[in-house]
């Protein structure tokens, strides 16, 4: 006998998709006030299907998977190596960043390859994307274009066509037809998810969504939607700059926290290989509150500006203001300068950047935020030729951070001189101020001023 169906009238909570058979003011789950919302499901009642049998650990055997590696290896980075047979991967970002083109780029690449690549938008028309591909100087038979919005066929679509990817742009304009909620509801969006979620493992196909994002920067949706799928890549960077950086933030298959960088040009996304130049090309030299510092992203050091500006303000008003780093990290920081060292900040403004559109949220980023901030409250510059790195605690003390020696080797390359790091940090790097390199150890801020203004 076929299946039943039953409709019945459920909230659901807009943020964290928690269902309730009846209104209540604030989420259980999530503790948001007004968001649940009355939608109308279609329950259907099966036949419990035949469960497998449990096996041992030692029995199951290792498959062995080919990568399908895309030629842009920016995005070969972020994703471990290349994109996994049957994995399901999220990209978000804000409107117009960029992640159509960065999703028509992504299919040309496969698609010299000579094989066949699915692209499903519920958002634009076939024509538009004929019109973006002749903008990028994409003109490829292996690329097929598809405006369907019905999740149940856009699967029977792909098991007929059979390719190798399968694009869906975006999750939030897809629907099912057994759900009766609108596309975009939650309900929708983790339904359509979980349908070509099943597709992917049961056809080793790799399932490439786009997902809108809102206000405060989270994908739009119920936090489920992050936990069903491999990999979760953040869009990231400023319209009105070119910068643009893919960041990974889940991955089942390589490492979290890995970053590409790519720039936007007229004719599409072109990958930025040396980031650390790019991102220091319009340094300012010998001017106060401007410091180096090496970060690690992933697997790579790029080295990026910290600037900070420090100027008297009216008593009780002053702003803290951090971009690119952590508001908070910043306050902290401010208290332990004024406990430490007898600076006076509290009746100063101050303002912090993060120099090309990249944020930082590593500890090791504590020591460039100080630097910076004495530069610009003592108006003195700091040499031009120094980098700093460390972290520094409540106590005024400078604290090691991990993968010294790659930072190290990065601002060396760079044509850097002088590296000033954790006392602690200088006894564990091998054959440290060597090949021309000057590495000066600090213990707590109290020491570092006189490491800071050379020839002052």
């Amino acid at each position: 006998m076929p299946p039943s169906k039953k409709t019945q009238t459920v909230f659901i909570c807009s943020q964290c998709g928690y269902e309730s058979r009846k209104w209540l003011g604030q989420c259980p789950d999530c503790s948001a006030w007004d968001t649940l919302s009355e939608q109308q499901q279609v329950r259907q009642k099966a036949s419990r299907a035949t469960s497998r049998k449990p096996e041992s650990l030692q029995a199951v055997k290792e498959k062995e998977t080919t990568r399908l590696v895309t030629s842009i290896h920016e995005m070969d980075r972020v994703l471990g190596g290349g994109i996994v047979p049957g994995s399901m991967i999220l990209i978000g970002g804000d409107p117009g960043i960029g992640k159509s083109t960065l999703i028509l780029q992504l299919l040309a690449a496969l698609s010299g390859q000579d094989k066949q690549l699915l692209y499903v938008t519920g958002e634009e028309s076939a024509q538009q994307i004929r019109m973006r591909a002749e903008r990028l100087k994409i003109d490829s038979p292996h690329i097929y274009i598809s405006t369907e919005n019905c999740v149940e066929s856009i699967i029977e679509l792909a098991r007929d066509m059979q390719p190798v990817l399968l694009a869906v742009d975006s999750i939030q304009t897809m629907y099912s037809e057994e759900i009766g909620s609108a596309p975009g509801s939650v309900t929708q969006v983790r339904e359509s998810t979980a349908r070509l979620l099943t597709l992917a493992k049961s056809r080793d196909l790799p399932v490439l969504l786009v997902g809108h994002v809102t206000k405060d920067g989270s994908i739009a949706g119920p936090r489920v939607l992050e936990h069903m799928v491999d990999t979760v890549l953040y869009f990231e960077g400023d319209r009105g700059q070119v910068f643009r950086i893919v960041r990974t933030v889940k991955n089942r298959f390589g490492s979290t926290n890995e970053i590409g960088v790519f720039e936007m040009k007229e004719n599409g996304l072109a990958e930025v290989t040396n980031p650390s130049a790019l991102f220091l090309a319009e340094r300012p030299v010998n001017v106060p509150g401007s410091v180096v510092m090496p970060s690690i992203e992933g697997t790579r050091p790029i080295l990026v500006e910290v600037q900070a500006l420090v100027s008297r303000s009216s008593p009780g008003n002053a702003r803290r203001t951090a971009i690119g780093a952590d508001p908070q990290r910043l306050a902290l920081l401010t208290a332990v300068l004024e406990k430490k060292l007898g600076v006076t900040l509290f009746d100063h403004d101050i303002f912090l950047n993060i120099a090309g559109g990249i944020r930082i949220d590593e500890p090791a980023l504590d020591l460039g935020m100080v630097v910076a901030l004495l530069s610009s409250l003592f108006e003195k510059t700091i040499d031009p030729a120094t980098v700093v790195c460390g972290e520094v605690g409540l106590a005024g003390e400078i604290r090691a951070v991990g993968q010294m020696e790659m930072r190290l080797r990065e601002a060396e390359r760079l044509g850097f001189s002088t590296f000033i790091m954790p006392e602690s940090s200088m006894r564990q790097i091998k054959g440290a101020g060597k090949k021309g390199m000057r590495c000066v150890p600090v213990r707590t801020v109290d020491g570092l001023a006189d490491h800071l203004f050379q020839g002052e």
